[in-house]
């Protein structure tokens, strides 16, 4: 049985039966770009919304936020939710309970409804890559994981870069409803295709009625603890830096309760027999290593792909059509390396793979803090290409390696946490980044504007010529040098803002350098055979 994961008794697990198993990687990969997509795609879209449904600029991030949130808590109890109802019935459940969520969220009629409903499409998208991950670590055997999760990444990893494109064009050109509407047609083709093709196991469906035959067991407390952990976690970085972090109540019992259910979860989840979550995973060698290298890959992937819209449209007036577009060669570069790196995969170890493509990548972020104020399109979609080449090659190896030396049965809850892990990287980095961003541009703007004393022979003369160029276009002398004052602080804040991201990428450079060490604790594969 070459073409699928074994179980202990020689049993096939593979989803794909007698078919052929690119056609299920193919098939799993639609819903995954879908729902991976709906996690940018509506940044670009937010003041739209604001404006059409009469609301606050910060009352819209909840549009964000309570999807994350929703997310962040399904993810980690997909995998025992899939032993439980089935891994194919669970998966058909998240791919309709999110197409149908996301028809009711163009609908919604007021941003209280969008809201609601955005929450219900985050619990249906949570559940669907986990369950992705299963199916073609158990479809396809070790040897040939590489390649199947090179074609899952292209979803994965392309559909949040290529996701400010699309959601810019839709709501420059259409309406935001069309950001929920595009999703519909590709969820109920998924729904057709897995209902056709994708196959639930014989030794799935046999061990799904062991689990059950004493009666349905759920551990209550740990599924308590989990949603009080990682959905406070969740709304504490999202929300932290509008809310100017621990100087607000809200803010500040968020994060105790995070902290709090987070010590209790774990010691509680290690002593349970049949977990919610299975801790056990993150004490492994090879797993835990695999989660903390995933950690930052989410960080850096979704920090910058907000990061670099955001500042475009901020300090260098892009629309967000325009900026969209300046990220797409990196989507490009990734669709043509992801097959280079899958194959890569099956023959260099996975730790010197990602020991390349973290260094790669923290060469792009440093090349990034020789940012100027004249940045071209042109060096945008450069910088965004250098640093989306080294990707591929750190996500591929590290799900490669997250999967060597676990039991079969283990399957479903690692790849819940090695989703976790994605996430919750992406959610610390971003909210790091923009708090260094606000905090750094406050800072910069506060020395700048110590170079503007009016003894400063440099600001008298620079006062002198923007005067005079708005003394030649018709304002009169005393209007023209307020108009020159005015100009010269739009000029500051923008250097400050300017100077706030460089700070950020410098950061972050270092922060992947210094990470790259991390990669020689994984094993080899000999080395990692999974028990008999």
């Amino acid at each position: 049985m070459t073409d699928a994961a074994l179980a202990q008794g020689g049993e096939s697990r593979s989803a794909a039966g007698g078919r052929n198993p690119w056609l299920i990687a193919v098939v799993v990969s639609i819903a995954t770009f879908m729902m991976v997509l709906d996690t940018s795609i509506a940044n670009v879209a937010l003041r739209n919304i604001a404006g059409s449904l009469a609301a606050g600029i910060d009352e819209s991030t909840w549009v964000i936020t309570t999807y994350l949130v929703a997310n962040s808590v399904i993810i980690p109890i997909s995998g025992w939710l899939a032993d439980v109802i089935g891994r194919k019935r669970y998966y058909m459940l998240c791919v309709a309970t999110f197409t149908g969520a996301s028809l009711l969220c163009g609908l919604a009629p007021n941003l209280q409804m969008l809201i609601l409903f955005r929450i219900l499409q985050g619990l249906g998208g949570g559940g669907m890559a986990p369950s992705e991950q299963s199916i073609l670590a158990d479809t396809f055997p070790p040897e040939k994981r590489s390649q199947a999760f090179a074609l899952y990444g292209i979803a994965v990893i392309v559909a949040p870069t290529v996701g400010p494109t699309i959601g810019g064009w839709l709501t420059d050109n259409f309406s935001w409803h069309w950001i929920f509407f595009i999703n519909v047609p590709f969820g109920i083709l998924s729904l057709a295709l897995v209902q056709w093709l994708v196959v639930e196991p014989d030794v799935l469906e046999r061990e799904r009625r062991e689990r059950l035959k004493g009666g349905l067991k759920v551990d209550w407390i740990g599924f308590i603890l989990v949603v009080l952990a990682l959905g406070c976690l969740e709304v504490f970085l999202d929300e932290g830096q509008r809310n100017d972090w621990f100087s607000s109540s809200f803010i500040t019992s968020f994060a105790v309760i995070s902290a709090v259910s987070l010590l209790i979860l774990i010691p509680w989840e290690l002593t349970r027999r049949d977990p919610i979550v299975d801790m056990r995973l993150l004490f492994m060698r090879q797993f835990g290593t695999s989660f903390l290298v995933m950690m930052a890959v989410g960080a850096v992937l979704y920090s910058t792909t907000q990061l670099l819209p955001q500042l475009q449209q901020t300090a260098f007036d892009y629309t967000a059509t325009w900026s969209g577009l300046s990220m797409m060669p990196g989507g490009i570069a990734m669709l043509m390396l992801m097959p280079i790196s899958g194959f890569a995969s099956g023959f260099v170890q996975p730790k010197y793979l990602i020991i390349m493509g973290m260094s790669a990548v923290a060469i792009a972020l440093w090349h990034l803090t020789s940012l100027a104020p004249d940045a071209s399109f042109s060096f945008f979609a450069f910088a965004r290409l250098f640093m989306m080449a080294g990707l591929p090659f750190l996500f591929i190896p590290i799900s490669t390696a997250a999967y060597l030396g676990l039991p079969p049965r283990k399957t479903n809850q690692a790849s819940a946490l090695i989703n976790v892990a994605r996430n919750i990287g992406g959610s610390i980095g971003v909210s790091l980044t923009n708090t260094v961003i606000a905090q750094n541009a406050q800072l910069h703007q506060s020395n700048l504007i110590a170079n503007t004393a009016q003894s400063s022979s440099t600001y008298q003369q620079t006062l002198r010529q923007v005067s005079e160029f708005f003394t030649a276009q018709g304002s009169p002398a005393v209007e023209a040098k307020a108009q020159a004052v005015g100009w010269v602080g739009q000029l500051i804040g923008r250097q400050a803002t300017l100077l706030a991201y460089v700070d950020v990428f410098r950061y972050t450079a270092i922060a992947t350098a210094v990470l790259v060490p991390l990669a020689l604790l994984l094993r080899s594969p000999k080395a990692s055979q999974p028990p008999k």
